[in-house]
């Protein structure tokens, strides 16, 4: 289990992440969502002890991240962060090797070989195993990547916008994958994402964060109205349903009142829509 209590990242006198308290349980795939700057990228940042806190703990099983060994804590947590820059020339398999430091120190043995064998085919990235990454696109280098992750073999794995530079296909086959990790591997699979549609497709639990805090913590179906949605994204978002999932729907212009320019079923005076974006009729 990842316990997070009372934890605090402040810049100056802004507080990114201010007193938040969760409890991810082990096993199954949790989303977390919300809006920029909203803390998510911070809060799983504290969690991979890739930023300190400025208070409060944080335990991964029986480790206490702020004391633990990193070699330990690498054996337990894999991060993928949101941006992966190498200014080294590494091929697919290079990259991915690097997910067994914390079990060779650098001298891969049998084993490794076959945890990096098993990490390429997950990805399907065998026809580009010798490719340079300079040479690929921004989604293939990031399926090597999340390759990389996976074959570090710990228990948790965080990943910070792992659709980054993924296309339709690529995204439905990352979620895919991670999906299958957190089932068949029994993994603990966290991740950020931007559209709430994938976190209510393919998660069991959504994180739901705003200015820092937790709005709120649930099943797909718990966040996923409209109500709650409003708050967290100021928008007002309709939700429906397909194939008994909530679905948002928010590429839509919202209707907006002629008269007091707010969201149709908000305004207090004049119930005839207008797209938004067009001009605010005056009484």
């Amino acid at each position: 289990m990842i316990d997070v209590q009372g934890v605090t990242k402040r810049y100056g006198r802004n507080a990114v992440v201010d007193d938040v308290s969760l409890q991810l349980p082990r096993g199954g795939l949790t989303a977390i969502v919300g809006a920029n700057g909203a803390g998510k990228s911070t809060l799983l940042s504290m969690i991979a002890r890739l930023l300190t806190s400025d208070g409060g703990t944080i335990t991964i099983g029986d480790l206490n991240i702020a004391t633990c060994d990193s070699r330990e804590l690498a054996k337990q947590l894999a991060i993928l962060r949101q941006s992966n820059d190498l200014q080294s020339r590494l091929t697919v398999t290079d990259l991915v090797g690097f997910g067994r430091f914390p079990h060779s120190g650098g001298r891969l043995t049998a084993e490794d070989h076959a945890a990096i064998e098993r990490a390429i085919a997950w990805m399907d990235l065998g026809d580009l195993r010798d490719r340079f990454l300079d040479e690929m696109s921004g989604g293939q280098r990031q399926r090597a990547f999340v390759a990389m992750v996976l074959a570090q073999d710990t228990e948790y794995l965080l990943l910070d916008e792992p659709l980054n530079n993924l296309d339709v296909a690529h995204a439905h086959a990352m979620l895919t994958t991670l999906r299958r990790a957190a089932d068949e591997l029994k993994k603990t699979v966290v991740i950020v994402v931007h559209d709430i549609n994938y976190a209510s497709c393919w998660a069991d639990q959504i994180v739901a964060m705003k200015d820092g805090v937790i709005r709120a913590v649930g099943a797909p179906r718990e966040i996923m109205n409209r109500r709650l949605l409003r708050e967290v994204f100021d928008l007002d978002i309709e939700v429906t349903e397909l194939r008994g999932r909530p679905i948002a729907h928010f590429y839509l212009p919202v209707p907006m009142c002629a008269n007091c320019n707010s969201a149709k079923e908000e305004c207090c005076l004049d119930r005839t829509p207008v797209a938004l974006g067009q001009p605010r009729m005056s009484a």
